[in-house]
């Protein structure tokens, strides 16, 4: 075992941190934009008066952000080469993500909605590998310009966890299907042009089978979006959305009919271990930032950082955070040497629930480190808790995951599904 970052990966992080300092930087600094990471960062992005939407001007600037990182070579590198990546693989975005998440707020890796000048292109990835030819000619292109942004409709009203009682059905009338139902939490609607909808369209409530990924132009007779949901962390791209008998062809199946589970899987669990390594950096970057106040803050006459109530705390999470880092390179390790990601899904829950828990510890207690000044939105303890906070929902929650790593554990694989 070698656990050394390989010189090709530390090349990558060393441009990367060149081009914050160069590019990104002065696009965080110029016309007041540093008011969308500071103590203003969530009214600053917010349109209040629109459904509480991301507002104009902070899409804007990270619409400038993915193109200069674009332009430099940087926004694609998971993809393939034919897609203008660089194959960058589970373990280098694990190191990627964990190195731009430590390095706390700013343009260059924003926390509320995984926008980042090394991109988490997930619903390009799933086209990439369940794509037809013929869409992933039609779709890709237009995905990484911008011009198609596809939403993710799993989620129902009555069901978010188990996925196989879904309500929302999908019904042959010759050459078209036609979808009817609810979603919950469907991201990115605001903007969104068509929409990854998932619909039974076989077998019985409960079945892994039978439910199929049709993607939904968002313009479609029927289709409505009712409310955006208000959360913990503001902006908004939440959406609950109601199908009423939408009509789609057979050419807007994603993958097979009837196994449109393995889609989401592929979602779920790319996004789990990235989000897990991200998850580790701004729980260490909360760490970093509490131990600097520590030990340059006075009280009662000595240096805050001398009382063992102050270090005892903060020495457990950077020993959890080791621990943490071990699982999740080893567990990217293993999706790139070819394991199937199914085989390991045990793994992938591990590493996803224990990071995200870690970084709300950490938020949370690098705030009781630095006190009232820790309470004060000048730091971004708030702002780190807020987002994290949802991944231990989103992401497929705790207690799922769990039930993920006891199903492995116990021989139950087949009933632990989430």
């Amino acid at each position: 075992m070698d656990f050394d970052i390989p010189a090709s990966t530390q090349q990558l992080l060393g441009e990367l941190d060149q081009f914050i300092v160069d590019v990104i930087k002065p696009m965080e600094d110029e016309d007041d934009n540093i008011r969308f990471f500071d103590r203003r960062r969530e009214d600053s992005r917010t349109d209040w008066d629109r459904d509480g939407l991301p507002n104009a001007e902070w899409e804007g600037l990270l619409r400038r952000m993915r193109v200069a990182a674009d332009e430099a070579g940087f926004y694609r590198q998971q993809l393939p080469e034919r897609f203008g990546g660089k194959d960058l693989g589970s373990l280098e975005m694990a190191i990627v993500r964990e190195h731009l998440a430590r390095k706390g707020l700013g343009l260059h890796n924003d926390l509320q909605n995984e926008s980042s000048i090394v991109g988490n292109l997930v619903t390009v990835l799933m086209m990439e590998k369940y794509g037809s030819p013929e869409q992933q000619a039609e779709w890709i292109p237009k995905m990484l310009a911008g011009t198609a942004r596809i939403g993710f409709g799993l989620t129902e009203p009555l069901h978010g966890s188990d996925a196989t009682w879904m309500e929302t059905t999908a019904t042959r009338d010759g050459d078209e299907w036609v979808i009817s139902g609810e979603k919950y939490w469907n991201t990115g609607l605001h903007h969104a042009t068509h929409d990854y909808i998932f619909a039974r369209t076989s077998g019985e409530p409960g079945d892994g089978r039978g439910i199929t990924c049709f993607i939904v132009p968002t313009d479609s007779p029927g289709f409505k979006i009712e409310e955006f949901m208000w959360t913990f962390n503001m902006p908004t791209d939440h959406a609950h959305v109601r199908l009423t008998e939408v009509r789609v062809n057979d050419d807007t199946i994603l993958g097979e009919e009837g196994l449109g589970l393995m889609t989401a899987q592929l979602f779920v669990h790319e996004n789990r271990i990235r989000q897990a390594a991200s998850s580790l950096g701004a729980g260490l970057h909360c760490i970093d930032t509490a131990v600097t106040y520590a030990n340059n803050r006075t009280t009662f006459g000595k240096t805050l950082s001398t009382n063992q109530a102050i270090q005892f705390p903060l020495a457990e999470l950077a020993t959890e955070a080791e621990m943490l880092r071990a699982l999740i390179w080893k567990t990217a390790w293993q999706l790139d040497s070819g394991v199937d990601h199914m085989e390991i899904t045990d793994k992938v829950a591990m590493c996803n629930y224990r990071a995200n828990r870690f970084a709300c510890n950490a938020a949370d207690q690098a705030m009781q480190t630095c006190g009232g000044m820790g309470y004060n939105r000048a730091m971004p303890f708030e702002h780190i808790y807020r987002h994290h906070r949802r991944y231990r929902i989103t992401e497929g929650s705790d207690e799922i995951q769990i039930r993920k790593v006891a199903g492995k554990l116990f021989g139950m694989t087949g009933r632990a599904k989430g």
